[in-house]
């Protein structure tokens, strides 16, 4: 089958490309049509069955989603449970650390905006000390400053952000988890822009703990993230702060016995509407391969890059040897509110990262705001070439 062929009926699967250019995967994909049905049909289930009758008759299919997480990502089902997005898997993991006063959290000027808030709340209730690593020339987090702080501080844990928020920077997350094993560290990785726009080994990543959601680049729905465990996480006792009964097993008045598995991070109420769903994602990424997708996702936030970059009056900020598809930009000439009006009623969809956001990495860059495009391996080069005639006539416009 020829490319455009393979493209078209990824494009035949994803009926919102009919109404508009869709560039914010990077907020939330649009869904291929099996995932909406796959939840329509379990609501309906639950609505002619009730919703544990419908659990229970699904039970092998609920199943099947930890088996097609291993299949995607690596390691083993029982080092998967499902949560209700990125932050709340990472928070949960967060809170299986038994942290201390002045215990030590290593992280980069580029990790998720939630995530600072959380190390920040720590700070304040147990008193425990935040330091980032130095940035090379390039953009990305310095290798050496990492293992440098490490040996000098010996912190609790290191937090690495695989791909910002608010860049198309790619971290040597890899490269990281090798430091963190020789110098027997806890390390957690947000993915949860890398999930479903690069090829990902997690259990190669050597991380302990790897959080993200299904809404963005996997195209999965929304409220539906997960957590990845390793096995020292499991076969240390790691749990965390607030268990659940699905997590454990009250087996005493003072007593009780963890899952063996990573369901310990699990509430025993989910959406199963949302987890096959989320599993119907998993399926869909796996049959179109993720080095197909890394490569278009590559290839086309390239495309946008440059053409952007060659426009008058616009900055490119992405930085970074290695990007990935997240585009972002800014202009002397924009302001936010009428440049988001603009991109509505040219039927394009866009984001924006504020300051709050990316407090330290806009700061660096001295921008308050900036735009965020980001394609997926279904977008094409004309919605590409419409979206920069926009930006081009907007700037123009703007003088």
């Amino acid at each position: 089958m020829s490319d455009l062929s393979q493209l078209q009926l990824w494009r035949d699967d994803t009926p919102g490309v009919e109404n508009q250019i869709h560039f914010n995967n990077a907020g939330a994909a649009l869904m291929p049509g099996v995932v909406v049905e796959r939840m329509k049909q379990h609501l309906d289930l639950e609505a002619q069955m009730g919703g544990y009758e419908a659990a229970a008759f699904m039970s092998e299919a609920i199943q099947k989603f930890y088996q097609n997480m291993a299949q995607l990502f690596g390691g083993l089902p029982a080092n998967y449970a499902f949560t209700a997005n990125a932050t709340d898997a990472y928070n949960r993991a967060l809170s299986a650390i038994q942290f201390q006063k002045n215990d030590l959290i290593l992280t980069t000027t580029n990790d998720y905006a939630s995530n600072f808030l959380a190390f920040l709340s720590l700070q304040k209730r147990f008193g425990i000390q935040l330091i980032t690593a130095e940035n090379t020339t390039s953009g990305e987090v310095d290798l050496q400053s990492i293992q440098s702080l490490i040996k000098k501080h010996k912190p609790k844990l290191v937090s690495v952000t695989e791909i910002p928020t608010n860049s198309g920077l790619v971290q040597p997350v890899k490269e990281i988890g090798q430091i963190c094993h020789e110098q027997e560290v806890l390390y957690i990785v947000d993915g949860c822009q890398a999930v479903g726009q690069m090829a990902i080994d997690i259990p190669g990543i050597q991380c302990d703990f790897y959080s993200a959601t299904f809404r963005k680049f996997l195209r999965g729905p929304r409220g539906a993230g997960f957590l990845y465990a390793g096995n020292k996480i499991l076969s240390e006792g790691y749990h965390p702060l607030f268990l659940d009964m699905r997590g454990a097993d009250w087996t005493s008045p003072g007593g009780y016995k963890l899952r063996k598995g990573a369901t310990r991070f699990e509430d025993w109420e989910n959406s199963y509407a949302l987890m096959l769903g989320a599993s119907a994602a998993l399926e869909y990424a796996n049959e179109v391969g993720m080095s197909t997708i890394e490569q278009r996702v590559v290839s086309l936030a390239h495309r946008l890059r440059n053409d952007l970059a060659e426009l008058p009056h616009i900055k490119v900020l992405d930085r970074g040897i290695r990007k990935g598809g997240i585009v972002t930009l800014t202009s002397e000439r924009w302001q936010q509110e009428p440049l988001k009006r603009y991109l509505r009623s040219n039927q394009i969809n866009a984001s924006f990262v504020n300051r709050t956001s990316a407090l330290l990495d806009f700061d660096e860059k001295k921008v308050n705001w900036a735009l965020r495009l980001s394609p997926h391996y279904y977008n094409n080069l004309e919605e590409i070439e419409r979206v920069v005639d926009s930006v081009s006539r907007i700037t123009s416009d703007a003088r």
